[in-house]
């Protein structure tokens, strides 16, 4: 399986950092080109790698930390997106609701790439706080996630945990999407899992 981040900004950076303090191997790109992340991937070690945007999109697991206006120009980088999970990590902070049209903001991803699984995941805690050890008080940084596809939200949620995080599986995106949407209830929660 391999991994690739698409955004590094706060998000992105952030679930660099995730990958690199669990040695797991992943792509990092944005559209300024793989120069602007040497940087990065320097600071992060051996297991981030900065990439080009169409080299990280070869990636088995994308995960999307963009702002959520730029996933569709990511999505028509190909017109067939099936064997790959798309992981939303996007929020909709400042996206006016007509753009949604009344969706999950994840069935709106998934329509930008046809074929790909899409899991909802990663979205829920600001920048800083996903940023830091997920360990805490004993316990483990609680993270939701939620897909159309059991498999891959399965395989999500695997990956969330070797992250170090607490995965709870919630369901389809049809069903619980909206728990996980701006201004949900499960948005910006710190709940630790003990044990």
């Amino acid at each position: 399986m391999t991994y690739s981040i698409i955004g590094s900004g706060n998000v992105g950076t952030a679930l660099a950092r995730q990958f690199a303090r669990n040695g797991i191997p992943v792509g990092i790109a944005n559209t300024r080109g793989s120069d602007s992340l040497a940087a990065l991937a320097a600071e992060l070690g051996g297991t981030v790698t900065a990439m080009a945007l169409q080299d990280a999109l070869q990636a088995d697991t994308i995960l999307l930390a963009i702002p959520f206006l730029a996933h569709t120009a990511v999505g028509a980088a190909a017109s067939d997106w099936a064997g790959k999970t798309i992981v939303d990590a996007m929020n909709t902070y400042g996206v006016p609701p007509e753009a949604l049209a009344g969706k999950a903001s994840s069935d709106v991803v998934a329509a930008a790439f046809p074929g790909a699984k899409v899991v909802k995941t990663l979205n829920q805690l600001p920048a800083k706080l996903l940023a830091m050890d997920p360990a805490e008080h004993g316990g483990r940084r609680v993270m939701f996630v939620a897909g159309n596809d059991e498999a891959a939200s399965a395989a999500i949620a695997q990956l969330v945990a070797d992250l170090g995080f607490a995965p709870i599986l919630l369901g389809k995106v049809s069903e619980v999407g909206a728990l996980l949407e701006k201004g949900g209830p499960l948005v910006l929660q710190n709940l630790i899992k003990q044990g």
